[in-house]
């Protein structure tokens, strides 16, 4: 399992904005490309002074199938143009991460 991990930032009072985009066009979206080996997508946030932090954390199978999401350039950020208007900035880098243990309590 490889996990793809992403940073957006925004204002305060477009975070909500933001995370409405996310859920009804952008997630939406992967999804419906049907990629072989994505699994889920989760959506971390996180206040930081004047600007509202989003992480998204994707996960593969592999990083073949992060390639067929993404291209060759696989590192290069997915940023939708909609996304654009409403983030403050972003990371132009994912960093990709390998699962090596899932420890799962209760």
């Amino acid at each position: 399992m490889i996990k793809r991990i992403w940073n957006g930032y925004t204002t305060p009072d477009n975070a909500d904005a933001y995370e409405r985009l996310l859920d009804s066009f952008v997630f939406p979206g992967i999804e419906a490309r049907k990629i072989p080996g994505y699994r889920s997508i989760e959506l971390l946030q996180r206040v930081s002074g004047d600007e509202v932090q989003f992480t998204t954390v994707m996960s593969f199978d592999s990083l073949d199938n992060i390639i067929a999401f993404q291209g060759a350039d696989y590192e290069a950020a997915y940023v939708p143009e909609e996304a654009r208007k409403i983030l403050k900035r972003w990371d132009l880098r994912s960093t990709h991460h390998q699962v090596l243990q899932t420890r799962i309590y209760g």
